[in-house]
């Protein structure tokens, strides 16, 4: 790769694989499936199609937040989407999620099956659905959507900015690191400071801190691009009090395991089919 202050952009912009890194095999300017692969379908009402990386948590994390509150409707089946394969462009999850992004879900509790893809709105969708973790106040269900949409739009930045150049950019460039770094700050900043002032996001525990969480507090806890230390995540001591109480939940801990294909093996459950999948099936006690 050539020097940063050498690159001059052509006229014309043409995709250059070789250029990737480690996401080469993934990558491309185009949309639309590479090959013909349909969906696994379960018995449950919820068939997600997901991998463990912040977006995919976020909605692993609700279903098992929703069934430990008592909603047995909510019950789903969790088929790992493997991203560094190219499962994302099978035929089949091209035809649930265009975007050929996980998580995508597709619910069949109505008299027509909807699909439903990015992260925000399913989380959105499961709330209203179930009437659960989204305020019925007027105004705080408007602060929640606030602080779910605020995530949509600040974490690119955090992970496609920061976590790409601190983390998988094949050299490293301090600009872009720089650049991206103070933007992860100050987003960190936002949260101390409405924490400081507020125990959840929205007054009550709901789809925003499960979506902020899962990127944010993960970053806090030591977890996303081995980049606490870097950016001084102690010193957002309002941000690591409510990341450490979210963290405590066990349907927050359970919702981490599934889709889980790295890491520990005890905390990777693939496929989630029944609530006993996490005492029966995972990866420790399967191998494979």
């Amino acid at each position: 790769m050539k020097d940063l202050n050498d690159y001059t952009p052509p006229k014309v912009w043409r995709w250059n694989a070789e250029n990737g890194g480690q996401f080469s095999k993934t990558n491309r300017p185009t949309a639309g499936a590479t090959h013909e692969a349909a969906l696994p379908e379960g018995k449950h009402p919820f068939q997600l199609y997901s991998m463990a990386t912040p977006n995919g948590v976020k909605v692993t994390v609700l279903f098992e937040e929703l069934l430990e509150a008592g909603h047995t409707g909510a019950e789903y089946d969790a088929w790992l989407i493997k991203i560094g394969d190219g499962d994302q462009f099978g035929s089949g999850f091209v035809e649930l999620n265009p975007n050929s992004k996980i998580p995508a879900l597709l619910d069949r509790s109505g008299e027509k099956p909807q699909r439903v893809f990015e992260s925000g709105a399913i989380l959105l969708h499961l709330a209203e659905t179930f009437g659960a973790f989204l305020p019925k106040d007027p105004g705080q269900r408007t602060e929640a959507l606030n602080w779910l949409f605020w995530q949509m739009g600040s974490a690119p930045y955090l992970g496609g900015g920061f976590g790409h150049f601190y983390a998988y950019a094949p050299e490293k460039f301090e600009y872009p690191i720089d650049r991206f770094s103070m933007e992860a700050k100050r987003q960190l900043d936002v949260l101390d400071r409405h924490l400081a002032e507020n125990d959840y996001m929205a007054g009550e525990y709901s789809i925003a801190d499960i979506a902020i969480w899962s990127w944010y507090g993960q970053l806090v806890l030591g977890r996303l691009y081995d980049a606490a230390e870097f950016l001084d995540v102690e010193s957002y001591s309002h941000v690591m009090r409510w990341a450490k109480a979210i963290d405590a939940r066990p349907a927050v801990q359970r919702g981490r395991m599934v889709n889980r294909p790295f890491g520990d093996p005890a905390m990777q459950l693939h496929e989630r089919h029944s609530a006993e999948d996490f005492e029966t099936k995972t990866q420790d006690k399967i191998g494979g």
